[in-house]
């Protein structure tokens, strides 16, 4: 599809640009990149690793020739914080949907948390949660999972660099995760939950880091916008000298 024409001052997104986002609580990794082609009036525009809605913080987004690196970033390890809550599961992992199967959680120690996190660090095998967008037959599997219809998927080789405790306060407990592309983290919550006989679910999710990315400085839906408004002004101004 041809691109339809834009304002002068948008031409470098056109010829291509990497763009740090800092996507909010409850928008879809789409919902930025809608905004990114809304605002620069780009067409061609991608992100590179999707982040659930519940999830918030960097994601890299792509315009003009440089959606030919998106397959590049998403290669790259990435880093996380956020919280996950003892005693109780969630079909979803997360709070995605509602809590269940109610286990105590007050006798757990600060030692007992750090030596589960060290069963999990290093090469390990994880299986994707079934309530996730992998694909299986041509169709995500979430949708069957969401009809109740069983869905079974293979564990997958990741690779955990970095797992520690930041807090504790029972049930919530605060963490950092350092892994290679592909791990869910809330599957590591559902799991970190199995290994202690608690159960547990991600409760918060921050991606704060992208190979050598960091979310610190990422604009927001807002910034960016009041970025590219700057960015025509500043053009109309030096037209009209």
């Amino acid at each position: 599809m041809k691109q339809k024409p834009i304002h002068p001052s948008m031409q470098p997104f056109l010829d291509g640009e990497v763009i740090l986002m800092d996507k909010p609580l409850r928008w879809t990794s789409f919902d930025l990149v809608k905004k990114v082609r809304i605002t620069t009036k780009v067409s061609k525009v991608g992100h590179a690793g999707t982040l659930d809605p519940l999830a918030t913080g960097l994601l890299i987004i792509c315009t003009g020739k440089f959606t030919k690196r998106i397959q590049e970033f998403m290669g790259m390890q990435k880093e996380y914080t956020g919280t996950f809550t003892l005693g109780a599961t969630t079909p979803t992992y997360d709070l995605e949907s509602q809590p269940e199967n109610q286990l105590p959680f007050e006798h757990i120690t600060k030692e007992q948390l750090q030596d589960a996190v060290q069963h999990f660090i290093g090469e390990v095998w994880q299986t994707p949660p079934i309530h996730s967008a992998i694909k299986k037959d041509g169709k995500p599997v979430y949708l069957a999972a969401r009809k109740g219809q069983e869905v079974k998927l293979d564990p997958r080789k990741i690779n955990i660099y970095a797992f520690e405790i930041t807090s504790i306060d029972l049930p919530l407990i605060g963490f950092r995760v350092v892994c290679s592309t592909g791990t869910y983290i809330r599957t590591l919550a559902n799991d970190i939950g199995q290994f202690l006989g608690t159960g547990a679910h991600l409760s918060a999710l921050r991606r704060t880091k992208i190979g050598d990315f960091a979310v610190d400085g990422a604009y927001t839906p807002e910034s960016f916008e009041a970025h590219t408004q700057a960015m025509r002004l500043e053009w109309e101004t030096n037209a009209q000298l």
